[in-house]
């Protein structure tokens, strides 16, 4: 990001239920970026509620997810994305000019429990690290 002031980079995970990659990614993102990037996170047919292991996995790294719903992908949260981040899970979305679209293939924490959903967590962390770098190269995350 520049030094000058101006809207902040604005960064959409997507996968199908939002319970799981993509509100682990956005998490990291805002706990990361603190508050430089603008984080959102949806899926198209949205869980009733995040998995409790990506919950738990996500405490031991410090980071409280237990209050995210998942939300609704919508063609406006796509429109008002810089980066549109698909997890790996066929979803599809709306495609608009001059936006960056990144699909990062990582494994469904769905039906899993916390010791399998570890290594997803840690690699979304180090996939999270070298975006936010790209993003903003003066930031130390």
């Amino acid at each position: 990001m520049p030094d000058t002031p101006g809207p902040e980079p604005s960064v959409l995970f997507v996968c199908v239920h939002n319970a799981g990659r993509s509100q682990m990614a956005a998490a990291w993102l805002a706990h990361l970026a603190r508050g430089r990037v603008e984080v959102r996170s949806a899926g198209s047919a949205p869980a009733a509620e995040v998995n409790p292991a990506a919950v738990a996995a996500m405490a031991e790294a410090g980071i409280d997810i237990s209050a995210e719903t998942p939300k609704i992908l919508t063609v406006d949260a796509v429109r008002e994305s810089d980066v549109v981040i698909t997890m790996g899970c066929g979803d599809t979305c709306p495609v608009f000019p001059g936006k960056r679209y990144l699909d990062w293939a990582l494994d469904d924490p769905a039906g899993q429990g916390v010791d399998a959903v570890r290594p997803i967590r840690d690699e979304i962390e180090r996939r999270v690290r070298a975006l936010l770098a790209e993003l903003d190269p003066g930031h130390t995350a």
